[in-house]
């Protein structure tokens, strides 16, 4: 079964975003969100999306610099600008190297037909090796703990089959925390190991970050206490630990 194309959207915007979201994922797509330029260069640090679909209008960098930045970083990833944009926007689009613009309010299905049209040409480019699914696994997947399951250079974790959204930097929390299972890691090591600043752990937003994760592994329907479902638990005065059922470790 091949792997479902992967895109990373960088768009501000939280409605505007859903929206994307949701089109691209009803085409089969596993979407990466990016809220910042900033949030895109660091996913693209670390992966590889099929496609970049990006708006022109974002609150850390003009849209016109990030393509050229995402080009010099990125050539071989394709790029699709989704914004509202002047002509003079669309023509300097093209020139830095974008595959298509397509100009908001879009119709649904002319976006969707364009995304795909973009990942058969990035497809039919690349050698097979590359795009078989079971190239290089070992080195492409994470942690493999279970039920919890962290593909590193796709971007994508999931819980049962359930793809979990995270941000850039939940992603890399979560990451750090799954290849030390069972372990209590203190807010000190994951300031470290993150953010590459220790001071980090003597605000909140350590904690914040972590509870979103926490909620995002469990689901909205979770009830159980004890299900053997992987969770984080907050280890008073010492810190966390992604507590993972016995025996699921792989």
């Amino acid at each position: 079964m091949a792997q479902a194309p992967t895109i990373l959207l960088v768009e501000d915007e939280t409605e505007a975003a859903a929206d994307l979201i949701r089109v691209l994922s009803e085409i089969g797509c596993t979407v990466w969100h990016a809220e910042s330029g900033a949030d895109a260069r660091a996913i693209l640090k670390d992966a590889r999306p099929d496609l970049i679909v990006l708006d022109l209008t974002l609150p850390d960098v003009d849209g016109l610099v990030l393509c050229a930045n995402l080009r010099n970083e990125a050539d071989e990833v394709p790029f699709m600008i989704c914004s509202e944009g002047s002509t003079a926007e669309k023509v300097l689009s093209f020139k830095l190297g974008a595959e298509d613009f397509v100009a908001r309010p879009y119709e649904v299905a002319e976006l969707q037909a364009r995304v795909e049209a973009i990942l058969a040409r990035r497809a039919r480019r690349m050698p097979e090796a590359q795009v078989s699914p079971g190239a290089n696994a070992a080195a492409r997947e994470g942690p493999d703990l279970g039920r919890l399951r962290v593909d590193i250079s796709r971007w994508r974790v999931t819980v049962d089959d359930r793809p979990l959204s995270l941000t850039p930097t939940e992603f890399q929390l979560l990451v750090f925390m799954a290849r030390r299972p069972g372990e209590i890691i203190s807010r000190q090591e994951l300031a470290r190991g993150v953010w590459g600043n220790e001071s980090m752990s003597r605000s909140r937003t350590i904690d914040a970050y972590v509870r979103r994760i926490s909620s995002k592994l469990t689901g909205p329907r979770h009830h159980a206490e004890d299900d053997g479902q992987p969770r984080i638990l907050n280890i008073r005065g010492l810190g966390y630990q992604l507590a993972v059922p016995h025996g699921t470790a792989a």
